[in-house]
């Protein structure tokens, strides 16, 4: 039987299915003809496919290798109930179990292994693999190569050993996303320089993004969870595990059946809280970014970011698990001053060599710029992975709520103004307590209410302040000031405004 009748056999027979998405079937006969690929494909847009059903059709083992035991594990569960034979390696079985798995892979009994890159590179493992008979290697979350990129994973820039121990197998290398820098990355890295590129569209037309800017954050949420999905299936991530613990409680007290999930939890307990979840057991998971990865959950209507993510791509790879079977979801993100404050000034005392800071902020740069976009975010999005977007998407806050633009030059200059009068070493807080002209102890102690700024700004609302100081450092035109203390300092971006040769706007509500 022809390969390209085989594929279609078993995606109607295995799978169910009555047709391949663009690029799978593409992709399956590069792989079946003998040769590599690098995939690119959005979260829920069937990568697994283009492995699995050749590793089917072929002889002998194709070897998937992943960095999350949760994500193998959801993976070798759902390939048993197709009938498939398929097993996993990591650390987290008993000696015993690995041991079954290590005689079922030898006797060749095995369609697909899953195995962590650790002990996939063990010599013991490699010469196992040499007698066996592998039919290809595919490397999933591929992005994990890149030490530029965001999700970076030491162990796999090892992984081109595959390509010497098994030249002749075929490769293919899978990710959700990576702009251009990572994709050449990526194929060098694991060896195939020549490796076929497959891409489909990253837009996800049923995500609806919106941006909370300012308000409240938990208040915020409970205000987008009840308007929006009151019982719904969804995640809200966190930056910190103690946030993620107070956060999962806090939602429980408001009545939305939620529970945590984060690296700090025994792997006992956080294979519980996932299968609690996924068995819709319970409606949200509050978590890290320790949770998502791999997650085949479809009806995920909504994902939440309590905090800011420190690029574009980890934004999307997550939001990417929201509505995964094609019915609108929702991507919140609260975004706030303070956000923008403590990420930058992270990068900036970081220990991390100056290329490395450049490259993470202008990752950060481009999360700001999403954000502070008064255009269609989802044109912004697209254009930053690489794709465009004929006219407004229609789905996303700007659109569905256009904004009034406000010309914020002046308003700049005095912020501007007041952030040098005071020395360049207060906080946004204080700072529009001078512009407002209020008397505070701290104030009249300073004796900055006999400066020039004093209350130049008493027509503008604190609202409104606090949101043209969050664009002002979103833009870098001030920083956070390198002793600490919560203190602003200008950068010389902010003279092209002060002398008038640049104007800022910002979208107030319509």
């Amino acid at each position: 039987m022809p390969e390209n009748q085989i594929s279609h056999q078993i995606l109607r027979d295995v799978f169910g299915h009555s047709q391949f998405r663009d690029p799978q079937e593409k992709v399956i006969n590069t792989l079946m003809s003998g040769g590599n690929a690098l995939v690119l494909m959005p979260t829920g847009g069937g990568k697994s496919l283009c492995y699995q059903i050749p590793a089917i059709a072929l002889p002998g083992t194709a070897i998937v290798v992943s960095p999350l035991i949760a994500l193998m594990e959801d993976q070798v569960r759902a390939l048993h109930q197709l009938g498939i034979s398929a097993s996993a390696l990591h650390s987290g079985m008993e000696p015993a179990q690995q041991e079954r798995v290590e005689v079922q892979l030898a006797a060749r009994q095995l369609k697909l292994l899953y195995c962590a890159p650790e002990r996939l590179l063990q010599e013991r493992m490699l010469r196992v693999l040499e007698q066996t008979g592998i039919s290809l290697v595919a490397i999933d979350e591929a992005h994990c190569v890149s030490q530029w990129g965001y999700d970076f994973r030491p162990e796999y820039l090892r992984l081109h050993i595959l390509r010497k121990k098994f030249p002749s197998t075929p490769h293919i290398a899978l990710t959700a996303t990576a702009d251009p820098e990572t994709r050449v990355e990526i194929l060098a890295r694991l060896g195939l320089p020549g490796a076929a590129v497959f891409s489909r569209s990253f837009d996800r037309p049923n995500i609806r993004y919106s941006v909370c800017r300012n308000a409240p954050p938990r208040e915020s949420l409970l205000d987008f969870l009840r308007r929006r999905h009151p019982c719904s299936s969804g995640i809200v991530y966190c930056s910190s595990r103690k946030k993620v613990e107070e956060t999962a409680v806090w939602l429980q007290h408001h009545g939305f059946p939620a529970l945590p999930y984060h690296a700090g939890m025994s792997a006992a307990l956080r294979q519980e809280h996932q299968q609690q979840f996924q068995q819709n057991a319970i409606a949200i998971m509050v978590a890290t970014v320790a949770f998502g990865m791999g997650i085949d959950k479809p009806d995920v209507r909504f994902v939440a970011h309590l905090n800011l993510p420190k690029s574009l791509e980890s934004y999307y790879q997550e939001t990417g698990r929201a509505g995964r079977d094609g019915s609108p979801a929702d991507a919140w993100i609260h975004y706030g001053f303070q956000d923008v404050f403590h990420l930058r000034r992270r990068i900036r005392e970081s220990d991390s060599h100056t290329a490395r800071k450049a490259l993470d902020e202008s990752r950060l740069q481009s999360m700001l710029d999403f954000c502070e976009e008064q255009g269609c975010q989802r044109q912004y999005l697209l254009s930053y992975l690489g794709e465009s977007l004929e006219g407004r998407c229609g789905n996303c806050d700007n659109c569905l709520s256009p904004q009034n633009p406000w010309n914020a030059t002046q308003a700049a200059q005095k912020a501007f103004s007041a952030i040098y009068r005071t020395g360049q070493q207060f906080g946004v807080r204080h700072l529009i307590d001078v512009l407002q002209g209020r008397q505070t102890p701290r104030i009249r102690q300073m004796g900055h209410d006999c400066l020039s700024v004093y209350g130049i700004g008493s027509d503008i609302p604190a609202r409104r302040w606090q949101a043209l100081f969050r664009h002002l450092l979103a833009k870098a035109y001030i920083l956070p000031h390198p002793e600490g203390h919560g203190g602003l300092m200008l950068d010389e971006s902010s003279r092209d405004i002060l002398r008038g040769k640049m104007e800022i706007y910002l979208g107030l509500p319509a």
